[in-house]
This record gives structure tokens, sequence and C-alpha cells, in this order.
């Protein structure tokens, strides 16, 4: 148990990174409280009810490659567990379906000119020796993959993907982001879900972190914020008041300067980064409508911009199968704020005209959820600028999707940003427990 003279430490948010650090934390002996303003644990890994089953709202996937994340499981007793599958990619273009994995399926790709088909195959083998050594992080990726594929290529196929994904600057975004995902993806890639879905490791996080000793409050929003080098004070609801010695937070910035009182926003990184949120669409379906895991929608007349048969994956989920499709946008956009009925009515539509065979009594149920903080856009130059996980002259310290660049924002990068947090805080100097 965590010993009762030990430095207190708050932790701002429920998501993956929030109760990595809080586990970490607690397994080395600090007191620790979790602090979580929804009434779910999860962030962007939080689940509804289906039947007598859980479903992710948003979907996720495990990577071989994705090590702090494996380490984690390990620890709870749960890396035994991950279900592995090889999945695969299909395009939809112009409303016609291309399995995108081999070479032949290159060859055969018509929405490129042969020529455009060998230069796309031969530039993506070479790809990430390409980038070694180059200054990636202040290339544009448009300027970096214009040149490389050429212009067919990039409006036909990149453009619409990157603009899908980081809206109106998808051009600007430094290409060193490009190839660190493509360091973790392939089309054709093993991937992993955890057995019990990923309730099963939020529920793991928590019962872990209460066995050492830790706090853990759900529907508690901090309300304010202070923070010097001794004393931390948070103000929650109600006008309860907590101290601590230090505090973590995971909650992206500007959420944290819309509670930070004067004096610590005074402090606080000027990083403005834009953020996408995204809109999904979570369909049950009675029968499948592609074998493909991952599959970009271009040029074909829908809001989504890619289609994820989680099924391929996962499973079926209570003899249904599951399917993601989703769009990143601005959380002040017209789609964000529109009615979810009238986007789940829409996208049935959307679905059922790229998927012909699909009757309307195939779609048991859609639900519709959106998140406003999901994806950063990152400026040029973003490494260098990219702000320190301490803030000078007080007890905070920060763990946001902010940080993890130029990793890809994923539950790996979180877990692993969260230990570094963790390792950071154990370094700095000893001060008198708050009471």
């Amino acid at each position: 148990m965590t010993p009762p003279d030990s430095p207190h430490v708050a932790v701002i948010g429920g998501g993956i990174c929030g109760l990595a650090a809080a586990h970490r934390l607690a397994h080395r002996g600090t007191r620790v409280t979790l602090l979580e303003s929804s009434d779910q644990l999860g962030g962007l890994g939080t689940f509804f009810a289906h039947g007598d089953q859980w479903v992710e709202r948003f979907y996720h996937c495990i990577m071989p490659s994705d090590a702090s994340l494996l380490a984690l499981l390990g620890e709870l007793g749960l890396r035994d567990g991950v279900r592995w599958r090889e999945t695969t990619m299909g395009m939809v273009v112009d409303g016609r379906h291309h399995p995108f994995n081999s070479a032949l399926d290159l060859l055969r790709f018509s929405p490129l000119r042969l020529p455009d088909r060998v230069r796309f195959g031969v530039v993506s083998l070479l790809l990430r020796r390409l980038g070694r050594g180059r200054d990636l992080d202040t290339l544009r990726t448009e300027d970096w993959l214009r040149g490389l594929y050429g212009d067919v290529v990039w409006e036909r196929l990149f453009a619409p993907m990157f603009g899908s994904k980081f809206g109106p600057s998808f051009g600007d975004v430094p290409a060193l982001y490009l190839w660190q995902r493509l360091g973790r993806e392939r089309n054709v890639a093993t991937r992993g879900y955890p057995d019990g879905g990923y309730q099963t490791v939020i529920d793991a996080l928590r019962t872990s972190i209460e066995r050492a000793g830790g706090t853990v409050r759900t529907e508690t929003p901090v309300r304010r914020l202070h923070s010097t080098g001794g004393r931390s004070v948070l103000t929650l609801t109600g006008g309860e008041v907590l101290d601590a010695d230090h505090v973590v937070s995971t909650v992206p910035l500007p959420l944290l300067r819309s509670i930070a009182d004067d004096a610590l926003a005074a402090r606080l990184p000027t990083t403005d980064l834009p953020y996408q949120g995204v809109v999904t669409g979570v369909f049950f379906l009675r029968r499948p409508v592609t074998e493909h895991y991952w599959t970009p929608v271009l040029h074909s007349g829908t809001e989504f911009d890619g289609v994820v048969a989680m099924s391929a994956l996962a499973g079926t989920t209570g003899g249904r199968h599951l399917v993601y499709v989703m769009h990143y946008t601005d959380r002040d956009s017209p789609l964000y704020l529109e009615d979810d009925a009238a986007i789940a009515a829409r996208w049935s539509a959307q679905l059922r005209g790229l998927y012909p065979e699909l009757g309307a009594d195939d779609i048991e149920e859609v639900r519709v959820f959106k998140a406003p903080f999901v994806e950063p856009v990152y400026p040029l130059g973003y490494r260098a600028a990219r702000p320190p996980v301490t803030v000078d002259g007080t007890g905070l310290l920060l763990a946001t999707t902010a940080h993890v660049y130029p990793d890809v924002t994923s539950w790996n990068s979180s877990v692993t940003l969260a230990n570094d947090v963790v390792d950071v805080l154990a370094a700095q100097p000893a001060v008198a427990p708050a009471r």
C-alpha cells in the first residue's frame, strides 16, 4: 500500500494516458488521485452497451510494434489475451472497389494510369529509405509526396486522404509525421484486439490503481487549477478543494487553459495547435460488406472518408458485423454540430450506396459519436517548438497529444508519454507532502 506521507499527485483526465500515468505512479508508492470529468474512463476508448456486450465508440487496434502498450498489457496480465489477425486494405475511388495490398492489386488499380501505378509502387517501396537523414520536420508533406509520386498520385489519392485527416491545412503537415506513420502501419498488417475489448483494459487499469492505493474518481471535473513550485490546488465541482504536490494534466491545452487561474495560465506554453475532431458512425450489420479492415473512400460522394470493418479484426459482435465510418472535422463545423439522428440517416443511405448488396433491413442499428480533440494539426518545425512536459515555477506536468509528436497519436504513444512524464516527475526534487 502507498505510505500516507508520500507525495500526492493529481492526474487530470481518465483517458489511456492518464490511466497509465496513475497506474505507474501508484505502483511507485506515490499517493495518486485520478480525476475524470465524464462518467466513463477511457477517453477515446470509451464504450456503449449493445445487448449484453460493450462496444467501443471509436475504433482502435494494437500493432506488434506497440512496445509500450504491450508492456503495460503484460503488467495487467492481458497481453496473452490479445488476438492477432492479418488484416488487409481496400480502396474505394469514384464508387468503385479495389483491393490495395499486393503488386498485382496495384497493377490492376484503374484509378491511376499504368506509369503512375509503377511509379507509386517503386516510390512506396523506397519511401522509408528516402526519408532517412532528411529534415522531414521542416518539409511540407505535399512538397515531399508530390515531388516523389507526381501530381496525379497526389491529387487523386493523397490530397483527399490527407485532407480527410487534417482538414484544409493537410498539405502543410510536416512530412515527418507521415514517415513515422509508415513505420507503424502497412496495407497488409498483423493487428491485434484485446479479448473482451478495450473495456477490459480500462477496467484492469482502474483495478490496478486502486489496489495499489490510488483513488479514481469519475464525474469529477476540475473547475480551477492553481499551481506553484511547492503546492497545487484543484477546485472541483461544488467547491471541493484538493491539494497536491504535483499535477499531471492529460487534457488538451485549450481545455487546460480554460481551468488554469491567471497566474498559471501566464506560465502555460503558448503553443496553439488547431485540433481535428471526429464524427464516427458505428453500424451493426446483419451481413458483412467487405473483407478489408481499412478502406479509404475517395471521390465517391460520401461525407465519411473511410470504412473500418472491425469484424475483420475482432470477429462479430452479438452475431452482427461491426463497421465504423468516420469524418475528421473541426469541432465548430456544421457536421459536428448537426443532430446525430440526421447524420445516421444520411450516412446509412451513403453506406448502402457504396455497398448496394446491403439492404435497409441489413442495418440493425446506427450510433453516432463525436470527439472534439482527436488529431493535432502540427505546423512545420514542430519538433523544435514542441513544449516541454514541465511548466517552470509550478508543480504541473503536461502529457497531451501536443507532446507525442513525431509519434503517431495512438494508445501506444500515449502510454510511452505517460511513462516518460512519470520518469520526469520522479527525477524532480522532493517537496513536503501536501496535507
